[in-house]
């Protein structure tokens, strides 16, 4: 994308500070003991609860809410984090709405379900505040393994192997840890730099090492890897982002990577933004790049998705997020181009239909003024190996998460199982750490040739 033509209408500072400082606080304020008591009452402690099943690091969430209940908040935390290591995250980030709350029996039975995602933030924020993590590294194994890319699902490996007593050395090619969850979430969800503080307390368990800089392809080879340790776990995410043919006019450029911008930016009234901003796609990307543009202080900001809004990929509750901000949805209009001298000025749709076949241009085309268009159409993976199988686009995997190369698993956005979700990463790279201890202790499994 060019980025050297001056774009008048993207500037910074369109609201005073204070200002931004209410846009960016916290989505859903943390709840005080009080709360978590009242909304853990409502849980009906299901035997058979549909709420784990729904959760794909299958939380005991009945237990954990009623320790809740009980005053046992630390112990609350603890059956959290013993399924899911980045569970504070997760209670901050996890579409609830249509996973564990959405399976709820309060959810079906009156239409307001357990606060699930809320108690689960209680419950994680009290034992982090505690202090230590109660977890240690079992003996020293004296085996290595690398992992590669510091994300949820590398960073949920690592730390099960690590408990372990296994030596881990994550490669991650940016200068910090996290992944999407500290490049490409919106602000709004996790506030005061959580990211950094829940993965400071989960490499307090010792036995790892992250080294910062480190790019699979650029600086270190997947054969240099498996020489120099014992297995290889690759969490490398999808780095690249798809693109529209002719939209590279100044003013047109990823989502993900204003969202990133956004994130690690130490003064938001410096951060430029359109005074009127088109968001093309449906995803959870295209809503967080659409509400934070308009809570930077863009006058218009539409979402343009090509199918129709029960398509959607981001759920209602991320829908009616964007509309309650001031954004605006609009549903079965495809990108045909963009125009202006040499920075965007409007963009060009086509409204879709489906009548069986397929979707399809109906021919009636509308603009729509921009001055800043954002792409959330999808990523790609790049930068794996090629002589790893696909399945698809992504890395084809066995229910254990080894690759085709017997001494290699993979885990989370690159590998073709499961959804683009962080808590999905978390369980494929938890899952994905018990099958390498297991191979590694010569306890058996499935191996590849």
């Amino acid at each position: 994308m060019a980025h050297t033509i001056r774009t008048p209408g993207i500037v910074a500072g369109r609201l005073e500070k204070d200002v931004l400082a209410e846009n960016f606080s916290d989505l859903h304020p943390p709840l005080d003991a009080h709360e978590a008591h009242v909304a853990a009452d409502r849980c009906y402690f299901c035997h058979d609860a549909p709420c784990i099943t729904a959760c794909p690091t299958e939380i005991d969430i009945p237990l954990f809410i009623r320790q809740i209940a009980t005053d046992t908040p630390l112990a609350a935390g603890k059956t959290i984090l013993e399924q899911n290591i980045l569970g504070g995250m997760c209670a901050r980030v996890c579409p609830t709405e249509t996973l564990c709350e959405e399976a709820c029996v309060r959810e079906l039975a009156e239409g307001k379900p357990v606060e699930i995602g809320r108690l689960q933030r209680f419950a994680t924020d009290a034992l982090m505040a505690h202090g230590p993590q109660p977890f240690s590294r079992a003996a020293a194994t004296g085996k290595s393994v690398a992992v590669v890319g510091a994300g949820p699902a590398g960073l949920a490996c690592a730390h099960r192997l690590a408990m372990h007593g296994h030596d881990v050395t994550i490669y991650e090619k940016r200068d910090k840890p996290g992944g999407l969850n500290e490049y490409g979430i919106a602000s709004y969800k996790t506030v005061n730099d959580f990211a950094q503080a829940e993965i400071d307390w989960l490499l307090d368990i010792g036995g790892i090492d992250i080294r910062y800089g480190r790019a699979l392809g650029r600086d270190v080879t997947l054969e240099q890897l498996s020489d120099a340790h014992d297995a290889v776990f690759l969490g490398i995410g999808k780095p690249g982002v798809n693109r529209l043919g002719g939209f590279d006019l100044d003013g047109i450029r990823p989502a993900v990577d204003f969202i990133a911008d956004l994130r690690q930016s130490d003064d938001l009234a410096t951060l430029p933004v359109g005074r009127h901003v088109v968001v093309i796609g449906g995803g959870m990307t295209a809503v967080d790049a659409a509400v934070q543009s308009k809570l930077l202080g863009a006058e218009s900001v539409t979402i343009v998705y090509r199918r129709a809004q029960a398509d959607m990929p981001a759920s209602r509750y991320e829908q009616d997020l964007a509309a309650s901000n001031g954004v605006n949805l609009m549903f079965n209009a495809q990108p045909v181009s963009a125009s202006g001298a040499g920075a965007v000025e409007s963009v060009t749709f086509e409204y879709t239909a489906d009548n069986g076949t397929g979707l399809k241009g109906t021919g009636e085309k509308f603009d729509l003024p921009a001055d800043q268009v954002f792409l959330a159409i999808g990523q790609v993976l790049e930068g794996a190996p090629e002589d790893l199988s696909r399945e698809g686009a992504a890395l084809a995997t066995d229910p254990h998460h080894r690759t085709s190369l017997a001494n290699v698993w993979a885990g989370g956005d690159c590998s073709a199982t499961g959804e683009d979700l962080t808590v999905t990463a978390v369980a494929q790279g938890r899952d994905a750490a018990e099958a390498i201890h297991k191979s590694l202790m010569g306890e058996g499994g499935p191996t590849n040739g």
